[in-house]
């Protein structure tokens, strides 16, 4: 049986990985500024991330929940008291656009509205509703054009109100810091613009942290460099350093009711302990204050190197953009140089999502293979 083929694959084919490293089948060593689309939170084969799941395994991984399991409890209190969200409640599933939908669902239901405001740019995942609220409509089947979406550009106040004046949309979605869609972000007006009107006119405000969420933009969720409060908060990603769990903060306006949300796999013992592992290593190596000197040292180095016109995005959710296409450029990295970093829907555009355990002098290696590869492109300095 064949694969699917729904991936175009760069011929390269891990079999270990440590820390911000990642080995092919030959031994060669790549250095990973993507993590996996921003999933290597603590770094690869992390010790106490590898010792917390085998020691759970060897007791329980799984079972439904309809029994108990003390683990979810602790992960809800673990994660209020690296958020400060201690008033909201935690709803777990596997994956992000499964926290997407639950949170479009939830809003649906407290509402009683059907309609969203999404934003241009935006990428939430590729199920039902939440590729319905994904700006790409080369990804959008004929199913998916059920649901009603409005997208809206950033910053756009008066169209945002004169949506949402209608009183007809169960909510608004957007990432304080877009992944897929180039790093672009709101202003500061507009998000507090977005709260207000939404409190106006019975709308929730759902606050996609999948990408940016558990320290990467050195708040724990990037919306709160803002003093807001989000009706929904969608985390993933980050959460598990690559073991797959998700979930949804909800405010305490929001009322849970017996069946109104559900899933099978969803935190599940192993799932929690890959979580608490991570939320250990956050704390205790102090990962998240971290990232604004890495920051500051990235966009140092970038200021270096002439043919990059722009620094986008916060914490180590970075993005350099060029005016010309970046394809070749991220082939020589990764075959010359071997080095991982990701694309985006902005063609001119590199963006950088590492572990959250790089040092600057992984950016050093970075930055002086990309004068190299820079010049190979023709891009002389």
């Amino acid at each position: 049986m064949n694969l699917f083929e729904v991936y175009p694959l760069y011929d390269v084919t891990p079999v270990r990985a440590e820390d911000v490293y990642v080995y092919d089948e030959k031994e060669v060593k790549y250095l990973d500024l993507y993590g996996g689309h921003a999933v290597i939170s603590i770094g690869h084969s992390h010790p106490h991330f590898v010792k917390k799941i085998s020691n759970q395994l060897k007791q329980i991984a799984f079972y439904s929940n309809a029994i108990q399991n003390p683990l979810q409890k602790e992960l809800a209190n673990s994660i209020g008291e690296q958020s400060c969200l201690h008033d909201y409640r935690l709803f777990l599933c596997s994956t992000g656009a499964e926290a997407i939908e639950n949170a479009l669902k939830l809003t649906s239901f407290h509402t009683g509205r059907k309609k969203v405001i999404a934003f241009k740019g935006a990428f939430h995942g590729r199920t039902s509703a939440a590729v319905a609220v994904t700006d790409n409509s080369a990804i959008n089947a004929p199913l998916n054009s059920q649901h009603e979406v409005v997208f809206l550009p950033f910053n756009d106040k008066k169209a945002l109100e004169r949506e949402l004046a209608t009183e007809t949309y169960c909510a608004v979605i957007f990432e304080t810091i877009q992944g897929v869609g180039g790093l672009d972000e709101p202003t500061e007006d507009f998000v507090y613009a977005m709260e207000s009107l939404c409190n106006t006119h019975g709308t929730c405000l759902i606050a996609d942290e999948v990408q940016s969420g558990f320290g990467r933009s050195g708040t724990f969720f990037a919306y709160q460099k803002y003093q807001i409060a989000p009706h929904v908060i969608t985390m993933a990603k980050g959460m598990g350093n690559g073991f797959p769990i998700g979930g949804i903060l909800v405010h305490p306006e929001i009322k849970a009711k017996y069946g109104m949300l559900g899933t099978t796999f969803g935190g599940s013992h192993l799932a929690c302990s890959a979580s608490l592992a991570v939320l250990d290593i956050l704390k205790k190596d102090r990962l998240q204050e971290k990232t604004k000197d890495l920051e500051n040292y990235f966009r140092t180095k970038a200021k270096e190197i002439s043919q990059i016109k722009k620094i986008k995005g916060r914490g180590l959710m970075l993005g350099i953009e060029f005016d010309f296409e970046v394809a070749s450029l991220r082939k020589s990295l990764i075959y010359d140089h071997h080095i991982f970093t990701g694309g985006s829907s902005n063609k001119y555009l590199i963006r950088i999502l590492p572990p959250l355990t790089v040092q600057e002098s992984h950016f050093d290696v970075f930055f002086n293979a990309l004068k190299i590869a820079l010049k190979k492109n023709n891009k002389n300095l």
